[in-house]
């Protein structure tokens, strides 16, 4: 706090103070050294931080003690909190993308809302060329071996089966695969048995929202669904979380789809 006792601005410290209450923002700017920035984090966040309670229920009281200079939040869900907080007079970085770009184009906003726009902006640079390079291996591999791109499924929760949406279909689409369930942008949705296997995927993707890499121990069975398919269960993160980690992703994937062709 200043000596008049308000809260201190950015300019009173040598670098602004920042709870962030989203982990993908929590890991985004932990890819782009700012790490050291972050005094708080909720629950679900993956940084040794005082924790100010949960990713749709922090704690305000918290968040006051540890006196940021900027919060962070991200998507619908956290609108809300966003709204309380800026109400409560702090600055809020918030970050909505649905798009494989747009999660991109985020690591320049949280780059730039915590005073480090080059690190940003090369997070992101660096984000693209490797999205490039799966891709330039994709088409390498489906020229030399003159198959075609695999049909996948990815499903984002078991219970009902959700097809996941927002970047997920650019994402299985960048490395390499055809995704027939939802259309870039749209939220996850709900699906049948019928409609998936009618689709006939080579391969399903599990990434249950909030589980990591733990579903059971043979999730088509657990729906019933006969499916001549490769199952991949990953850490939900590496394709639910809009920050590095989903390059991460991407790269899984064609490691998956396309082994060492």
């Amino acid at each position: 706090m200043t000596a008049e006792g308000g809260r201190t601005t950015p300019t009173e410290r040598a670098a602004p103070t920042v709870v962030s209450l989203a982990p993908s923002a929590t890991a985004t700017l932990a890819a782009m050294g700012a790490a050291e920035r972050i005094a708080g984090v909720t629950a679900h966040c993956g940084l040794d931080r005082p924790v100010v309670g949960g990713w749709l229920n922090p704690d305000y009281e918290r968040v006051a003690d540890l006196d940021p200079d900027l919060v962070c939040t991200a998507d619908g869900l956290q609108a809300e909190v966003r709204d309380d907080l800026r109400e409560r007079g702090y600055d809020i970085c918030h970050v909505e993308p649905d798009t494989l770009e747009a999660v991109v184009d985020s690591f320049e906003t949280l780059g730039e809302a915590v005073g480090l726009p080059d690190a940003g902006a090369e997070l992101a640079g660096d984000a693209r060329e490797r999205i490039d390079a799966v891709g330039r291996r994709v088409e390498s591999a489906l020229e030399t071996g003159g198959s075609e791109r695999p049909v996948v499924y990815s499903e984002e929760w078991g219970e009902p089966p959700m097809a996941a949406g927002n970047w997920v279909p650019e994402a299985i689409e960048a490395a390499g695969g055809r995704y027939p369930f939802c259309d870039p942008g749209e939220r996850s949705r709900e699906v049948t048995r019928e409609r998936v296997e009618a689709a006939a995927p080579d391969h399903v993707v599990v990434h249950h929202c909030g589980r990591g890499d733990r579903v059971g121990s043979d999730p088509l069975a657990d729906h019933g669904w006969d499916l001549d398919a490769s199952v991949h269960v990953l850490d939900d993160d590496l394709l639910n979380q809009p920050s590095p980690a989903l390059v991460d992703g991407i790269e899984t994937l064609a490691d998956l789809f396309y082994g060492d062709e």
